[in-house]
């Protein structure tokens, strides 16, 4: 009995200080718009989800959730069912993609949609309302909902994480971690670095030396100099992914309405793909899996018919496992020198009125493009594969080039300025965002503070809005060279990835660094409970 009065004044105390207080949800991305009522609904164990076959899997994850949480066994319903105070999922057409309508009154809730995608992200929503704006009882196992309004859909069509395991291999729970986040802040692009100079790994049948032996290497470079350290780990790191634990890593990612996108480096970053198979290189010679971070010490050989064909072989199992449409190639950093000191590569870029290494690689580029366009399948790569000069080891000569790239090209912009964004967008191309100084999770938080990975915006101030809608979205990238360890990885991207989640999805105009640190209390209480690793306030303010 007094279990019960007390729930009761609780109750009536937290519908006084909700009114009162109602300038902001704790919802994290930050919903385009929301307006509170003045009273509450009360979910308890006679709360029906009712809902339609289209939107099964979302009641099913919304039960599965009130039974975790609050031990609240909800019963499903077809949706020719009518109850009061019920969860009621429905169809609306005239919704976007994405786009969801969530309404709490006193006389139920009202999740609308066009189909699952937007079902699945308003249940995201009010998971996240439920566990931050709510008063539960044990007594009587009833949950105090305040009424609210949410009309909500993303800035960006493309909101997405890289997790680089080419330098350290993760595995298949890390990766079903960062997805399961990943769908919970409403992202909906996994890009996979799988392959670079350190590391391969992704079982490609065709090629067995390439998980045999380039998924290996003998030591890693350690030791507080980093890029400079002279220091080995002296112990072997390996690991690869099967083609059916891919399959079933696409499976999941596709539940959660996260598309995975491959990364297969070409032509640069490839040591390890020519530590297997010594004839893709350029100089030809035989060369172990590099235990050195930095830029390899070979590219592929692209003037080679016996290349390509190794490429295009490649690819065509790439996208036999992966359905998504686009397919990352890198194509960045590439040490040109390679190139220049090979008499067949001069050779043939005379025959093909190539005139400097750029245009070889646009040219080569080019042609994995229409083999990809072929396949039904789009390119998108680092922002060299214009031709960019973006490093001191490129000299202007080389980078000149008169080659276009293909028009279909998705351009992932990581470093250079305004002046590089603008010719691209000009130039008609799609641009992911990803400028490494806001994006890069690697850098420490001295470096990159929430604070300022908040501020990013993938649309520059000084880009002419006739190119803003040149810009799809953004990029967060944990690149793994120093981060060893799943605890370090954990603390690099959370709570980072919060911001950029908030970023791709919610207008500039919404956002408010303020009010997301108060609503990003909720979500470390859940990274707690999962028991993931993160950067708390303290140590985040102390290193700005």
């Amino acid at each position: 009995m007094k279990g019960k009065i007390l729930f009761t004044f609780i109750s009536f105390l937290f519908i006084h200080i909700l009114t009162t207080n109602s300038q902001d949800i704790n919802i994290i991305p930050k919903p385009q718009e929301f307006s509170f009522g003045k009273n509450t609904f009360v979910i308890d164990e006679n709360t029906l989800i009712i809902s339609l076959k289209e939107s099964e899997k979302s009641a099913k994850i919304l039960q599965k959730y009130f039974k975790e949480n609050f031990n609240l066994q909800l019963k499903a319903a077809e949706f020719h069912s009518f109850k009061k105070k019920s969860i009621y999922f429905k169809t609306d057409n005239n919704l976007a993609d994405e786009a969801y309508e969530l309404s709490v009154s006193e006389d139920g809730i009202t999740i609308c949609a066009l189909d699952d995608k937007g079902w699945f992200y308003a249940v995201q929503s009010l998971m996240q309302y439920c566990s931050s704006s709510s008063y539960f009882s044990k007594y009587e196992k009833l949950i105090n909902l305040k009424e609210v309004t949410i009309k909500d859909a993303p800035r960006f069509k493309w909101r997405a994480f890289m997790l680089d395991e080419a330098r350290y291999f993760k595995g298949m729970q890390q990766v079903k971690i960062l997805l399961d986040e990943m769908a919970f802040l409403k992202m909906n692009v996994f890009h996979w670095h799988l392959v670079d100079d350190q590391g391969w790994r992704i079982e490609i049948k065709k090629y067995p030396k390439l998980t045999e032996v380039g998924s290996k290497r003998k030591s890693t470079q350690v030791g507080a100099l980093m890029w400079e350290s002279p220091i080995q780990s002296a112990e072997p790191h390996e690991g690869f992914y099967t083609q059916e634990q891919i399959k079933e890593l696409i499976q999941y990612a596709k539940e959660r309405h996260i598309t995975i996108v491959p990364e297969i480096e070409m032509p640069g970053h490839s040591s390890a793909a020519i530590a297997s198979y010594s004839w893709l290189g350029t100089s030809q010679k035989e060369i172990e899996v590099p235990i050195k971070f930095g830029v390899g010490k070979d590219v592929y050989d692209v003037t080679n018919p016996r290349v390509s064909k190794f490429l295009t072989d490649v690819l065509d199992e790439v996208m036999g496992l992966f359905p998504s449409k686009v397919i990352h190639i890198g194509g960045d950093e590439v040490k040109y020198n390679h190139w220049k000191s090979s008499l067949s590569v001069r050779k043939y870029m005379k025959e093909k009125e190539l005139k400097t290494p750029a245009d070889l690689q646009v040219y080569f580029t080019n042609n994995i493009s229409k083999y990809l366009q072929k396949k039904g399948r789009r390119m998108m790569g680092w922002n060299e594969i214009m031709g960019h000069n973006l490093h001191y080891y490129q000299n202007k000569e080389d980078t000149k080039t008169t080659q276009t790239l293909a028009k279909e090209s998705i351009v992932h912009f990581w470093k250079g300025d305004i002046d590089l964004i603008t010719t691209a967008a000009s130039n008609g191309y799609e641009i992911v965002n990803s400028l490494h100084s806001y994006t890069y999770l690697d850098y420490k938080y001295i470096d990159l503070p929430l604070s300022k990975a908040y501020s990013f915006n993938p649309i520059p101030k000084k880009l002419d809005t006739k190119y803003h809608d040149k810009i799809i979205g953004l990029g967060a990238q944990m690149w793994g060279e120093w981060i060893p360890t799943n605890g370090e990885m954990h603390f690099r991207v959370f709570p980072r990835i919060a911001a950029y989640a908030e970023i791709g999805w919610t207008k500039n105009e919404n956002k408010n660094f303020k009010t997301f640190k108060t609503a990003l209390k909720n979500l470390q209480n859940r990274w707690e409970k999962k028991g993931i690793y993160f950067a708390d306030d303290k140590f985040v303010e102390k290193n700005k």
